[in-house]
């Protein structure tokens, strides 16, 4: 294995110096799941592409995870995602949000609708096939979860401007000090 993260801090600055592209611009092919040891070379794939990065990652620093396959209405038809357990809660690490920080507002994950979904316990592989989900929010749950949506988004748009002020006025790009792409 090539890149060993410690934590969620090294992952993400891996992922920020990645590429999203699709499979048929650089395979030339409509699906191709590239192996992660590739990714971690050319740092450029699809959304299963980071997925299965960072699938491998989470266990390898020890989380119980599962890499998912869906949908979710934002990146159209099919999705990849990954999900893991910490101190007893269950958490979608979506590795495509990177630029958001380590948190993800609840009311995002809604629109992620898993197909199946793999496990690897340390000795076996485990398939899932999940259920399409029926929850559907009053308006009473979904206030909280927009005043916290809307908390995350502003801080990441509002920090936008002094990231490019930044790079205007010591003239470096906006990822310095992380990994860049050959």
């Amino acid at each position: 294995m090539g890149t060993a993260c410690a934590n969620f801090a090294e992952m993400r600055t891996f992922l920020s110096g990645c590429k999203y592209i699709s499979d048929q611009e650089q395979f030339g092919k409509k699906d191709y799941w590239e192996p992660p040891e590739d990714f971690e070379k050319t740092r450029k794939g699809d959304c299963e592409d980071f997925a299965l990065w960072a699938w491998r990652q989470l266990l390898q620093m020890g989380y119980p995870a599962r890499f998912v396959a869906g949908t979710a209405s934002r990146y159209g038809e099919g999705h990849a995602w990954v999900t893991f357990q910490k101190d007893g809660k269950n958490f979608i690490l979506e590795p495509l949000y990177w630029p958001l920080g380590e948190k993800m507002a609840r009311l995002s994950t809604l629109r992620h609708r898993p197909r199946f979904s793999v496990e690897w316990d340390g000795s076996s592989i485990h398939y899932y096939s999940h259920e399409e989900r029926k929850y559907n929010p009053t308006l009473l749950e979904l206030f909280p979860l927009v005043a916290e949506w809307l908390s995350i988004y502003t801080r990441y748009w509002l920090a936008l401007p002094w990231k490019l002020l930044k790079r205007i006025v010591l003239g470096r790009p906006l990822n310095a000090g992380k990994p860049q792409r050959e």
